[in-house]
Formats: structure tokens, sequence, C-alpha cells
């Protein structure tokens, strides 16, 4: 029987490009009212970001055939936009790189492609571009998944100056992506010192996520009661989104607090934190109970979100 939920799907991902390419103008025959058609503005953004490159380097990292892309080189060389010379050590392989026309000409398409998606979002309030910027940040993850290596990435306990990256984190990240003002930054320092000022090891942690010696994420166990736990401050860095990183992080909160002896788990969140949300249901938490509140100078919906140890 044919699956009819996966085909509307497969439909709805062909409509959603339908929208988003007729969007963005890629559908003109000539992209962004230049010289060049899609393929080739992407060869010529690629020569512009690289002092010299080849053929089959080229072919290899927009992921199309060298037989094309070699076609498309030689068309763009009639134009006067690049040059080529023998490779010094393989006689083979022959070196391109853009001309000084070539740049002139790469400087106007980029000139205009950032025009292009800058009308393209500029109606857009701040909060809406950085949900915009999360959702597009949440197709990379999904749609690179099946071909991501897992980066390499370890936990481990807070240690001097962690809590100022956690502040400076939350308040860079929720005013970009959500539009919230320097209050939620202030809150998030007053729950860092807090942590500090009352730091109980037995019953509280912080766990810090951290990838190529840099902090990418962060969640922290604080005691509510003798027994219940909170969890606080959980946090991936977008660079670090994709990973699993913010599962693992989780997982690692409610490990702590089972065997600190906790009995249960709560956490406060805002409704509007999907991606959040939906790593709080994956692990077991439920919907306590919410409420519309005005903070950070936002309307908000906050959520109280619970479950058993």
């Amino acid at each position: 029987m044919k699956n009819t939920q996966f085909t509307d799907r497969v439909d709805a991902v062909r409509a959603f490009s339908r929208f988003y390419t007729r969007k963005a103008g890629v559908l003109n025959e000539m992209l962004l009212s230049s010289n060049f058609a899609l393929t080739e503005a992407r060869v010529m953004y690629e020569l512009n970001h690289r002092p010299q490159t080849t053929a089959k380097a080229l072919a290899t990292d927009l992921e199309l055939d060298q037989a094309y892309v070699s076609r498309l080189i030689k068309k763009i060389e009639k134009l006067g936009y690049i040059s080529r010379e023998s490779s010094k050590t393989d006689r083979r392989s022959q070196i391109i790189e853009l001309t000084s026309k070539g740049r002139e000409e790469a400087a106007i398409l980029d000139q205009k492609s950032v025009q292009l998606f800058g009308n393209l979002i500029k109606p857009l309030a701040s909060e809406q571009q950085g949900e915009l910027l999360a959702a597009m940040d949440r197709i990379r993850a999904l749609l690179d998944q099946p071909d991501k290596v897992p980066a390499p990435y370890l936990l481990r306990p807070h240690r001097p100056g962690d809590m100022g990256w956690i502040v400076q984190c939350h308040g860079r990240l929720y005013s970009e992506e959500y539009g919230f003002d320097e209050t939620f930054e202030a809150l998030v320092a007053e729950i860092a010192a807090e942590f500090l000022k009352k730091y109980d090891k037995a019953s509280e942690c912080c766990w810090i996520a951290e990838m190529d010696g840099k902090n990418v994420g962060s969640a922290m166990v604080v005691r509510a009661d003798t027994d219940t736990a909170k969890l606080r401050l959980v946090i991936v860095d977008p660079n670090a989104r994709g990973y699993g990183i913010g599962h693992k992080l989780v997982e690692e909160c409610l490990n702590f607090a089972r065997r600190s002896g906790y009995k249960s788990m709560s956490l406060w969140t805002q409704s509007n934190l999907t991606a959040a949300i939906a790593i709080y249901k994956k692990h077991g938490f439920t919907l306590a109970e919410e409420e519309p509140h005005h903070s950070f100078g936002k309307d908000l919906v906050g959520q109280y979100w619970t479950r058993n140890l």
C-alpha cells in the first residue's frame, strides 16, 4: 500500500523548495540580473574565496560532475574572468584563479546577493529574524545528519570562567534568535552567581560541553528541595547544533539527579523555545502548567515541565 503520509510530506518539501527558490530569485534565468546562471555564480563565489584551485577540487566541493565544471570554467574564461596555468607539481592538472576583472565581477555579484537576501529578511522584526535563522539551522542539522560524522566533544564539570561564558552565550543567542532584551541576560547572571555562591557538589552540578577546546553548551542541576531538582541554563551554541549535545547534556543532568537521590526534576521554559521543548519531551518531561507573562521585553507564555526520576 502506498504510504500516503510520506508522499504528502515529500509534496510539502517540494512546495517549500518552490516557495524559497521563488523568494530568493533563483529561478531567474540569469541570477541576480547578472551575467551568470546559478551554478556559474557558485563557481565564481568559490573562486573568489580561495587563492587558487583546480577544476577537480571545485567539482568535489560543489558535488558536481568534473566534466560539467570544466565546461563552465571554459565559458567563464572566455569572458576574461579566469586565468589558468599548469601545476608545478602535476602537469596533468591546471591551477585556476580569478583575474582582477573576474574578482571585480564576483564582488558585484556578492553585493547583489547581500542586497537580495537583506531585502528578503528586512521586513521581519528582530525576533522573527532570529526564529528564521534558528529554523534554518534546524533544517540544515536534520538534512545533514545522515552524512555527518559525529564531532568529537566532551562533557566536563564547570570550572572558573565558565559562568561568564554561560551568561554571555545566553545573552547573545536569546537576543539574536528571540529578541530578548538585557533583562534576560541579567536573570542568567543572577542564576549563575547564586549557583557559585551556594554550590554543593553533592546535590548540584553544571555540565559544560566542549568542542575543539571551546565551550559550546551547558546545563545545570540545582536543588529545589529535598526531593526535587531543577534543570537550568540549558543551551547549545548554533555552531554545535545537530550533534546531539543538547540531548546528552539533559541526559547527564538526569543521571546526576538520580545518583544524588532526587525523586523528580522540574524546569521552567517558554512556549516558543520549541527545539528545547522537543528535547525535554524526548527525555520524559511533561507539561505541568503554563501562564502568560511579559518579561525580557516580550509577551511570553511560561511553561513548567516535570518528570519523575
